[in-house]
């Protein structure tokens, strides 16, 4: 059996399958500073920021808390972050007495502030208990962020929300490499208006 390049799991097609998330996501660059000048303007508050998703974003959610609470790159300020995934005992309880769906939004109305950040992770953007943890986190004053995948799902139709990013395919594979982009795009951004306070003006990031 021959192998064409042409083959859907050629190394070509593997790269050209990634080619166009990866373009989509540097075209939203504008939506993707506002996200991160918001972010940077919350924390300059005193504001923290809280994550949240299911299954493979779970795992995401607890890789940005730490990203925050713990830089890899020397020299960079803690900022304070929590993943609501983090605490298996928290999460069964929730999804034991209250339902599944609402297993974030419980531990945002006991634990947020006004002035924190809500980020939730979704690779179809169909998740029922991320978008109810938004939903929740808008109507209690929070900046709220997601990172969605495929066309943003209902997550992205949920009104009111701050900042939706969008990986841009079918494929979840695709979506998880596009997300690790992402915020890890947004914590470098969110450091370069955190540390020179004077750009925390709406203007700036438009």
């Amino acid at each position: 059996m021959s192998w064409s390049p042409n083959h859907p799991d050629s190394v070509d097609a593997l790269f050209e399958r990634r080619q166009a998330p990866v373009l989509a996501l540097a075209e939203d660059a504008g939506t993707v500073a506002r996200a991160c000048h918001g972010m940077a303007r919350r924390f300059h508050r005193g504001g923290k920021l809280v994550v949240f998703g299911n299954g493979g974003p779970s795992t995401d959610a607890q890789h940005v808390a730490v990203e925050f609470v713990h830089p890899v790159i020397v020299g960079k300020r803690a900022l304070p972050a929590l993943s609501l995934t983090a605490d298996v005992a928290t999460v069964t309880g929730i999804a034991t007495r209250v339902g599944v769906e609402d297993v974030f939004a419980h531990q945002l109305r006991i634990i947020a502030d006004p002035a924190d950040i809500a980020l939730g992770i979704s690779t179809d953007g169909h998740c029922a208990n991320v978008r109810r943890a938004l939903e929740t986190a808008r109507d209690l004053g929070l900046l709220t962020v997601a990172l969605t995948g495929g066309d943003g799902g209902a997550i992205a139709a949920t009104p009111g929300l701050d900042h939706v990013l969008i990986a841009r395919s079918r494929d979840p594979r695709v979506v998880k490499e596009v997300h690790v982009t992402t915020y890890h795009v947004l914590w470098e951004l969110v450091h370069v208006f955190f540390e020179q306070p004077g750009v925390l003006t709406p203007e700036v990031a438009s």
